[in-house]
């Protein structure tokens, strides 16, 4: 078992209900070189990674993925974007637990994951069935240099009130989101616009509509 987590507190928590649990020796880590290393030296049954691990988590989980596919992959998030949930899936990961979970079943979803069982979360799997049922329903954008961007129907529902002149807390409110999870969909819709502010998204929606 690898557990990695920039926070020392926060590994020193989970070895203890793991190990307490009777799993196996936890190795630590805390950023994304120190886990390929570690992979390297000795593959874990499983490594337990932090999605905002400094390095990149998601990016040493598709390494993982790729070079040590007897390791199973569990991000620990906070939050997560569509696109973080879908680019882990397609990685290979066995899925997700979330910060906010009792620590103490954290040994048995891992033991799931162990039998060959996806470790997903209520939200995450609605949030599954949401893209299955809209995967027909998103709207593409044409950018002035002839690409094009493909935004979610969540992000579109973003942007909208966003451009309504509502804050960051009242689109949070409005969509039953948290104030963390608007950042990070303001944040995929700057990338994929190519823009850097959401005053420049605004303008190159109006540019684009003939507004």
């Amino acid at each position: 078992m690898l557990l990695a987590d920039d926070d020392l507190g926060t590994r020193h928590g989970m070895r203890l209900v793991l190990e307490a649990a009777g799993m196996d020796s936890c190795v630590e880590a805390a950023d994304a070189d120190s886990v390929i290393e570690e992979v390297l030296r000795n593959p874990p049954d499983i490594c337990l990674i932090d999605l905002t691990l400094p390095g990149g988590g998601l990016s040493a989980g598709g390494w993982i993925c790729s070079n040590a596919p007897d390791t199973a992959v569990v991000f620990v998030a906070e939050e997560v974007t569509d696109d973080e949930l879908f680019d882990a899936l397609r990685m290979g990961v066995a899925g997700f637990v979330m910060k906010g979970m009792n620590r103490a079943r954290l040994p048995d979803v891992l033991r799931g994951v162990l039998r060959g069982e996806a470790a997903l979360p209520r939200e995450l799997v609605g949030r599954l069935a949401q893209e299955f049922r809209e995967r027909g329903r998103r709207r593409y954008i044409a950018l002035p240099d002839a690409r094009g961007a493909e935004l979610t129907s969540r992000e579109w529902e973003v942007l909208d009130l966003l451009r309504q002149g509502r804050t960051t807390g009242e689109v949070a409110e409005r969509l039953g989101i948290s104030r963390v999870t608007v950042r990070r969909h303001v944040g995929e819709i700057l990338r994929k616009l190519h823009v850097s502010s959401r005053a420049a998204a605004f303008e190159l929606l109006e540019r684009r509509s003939g507004t």
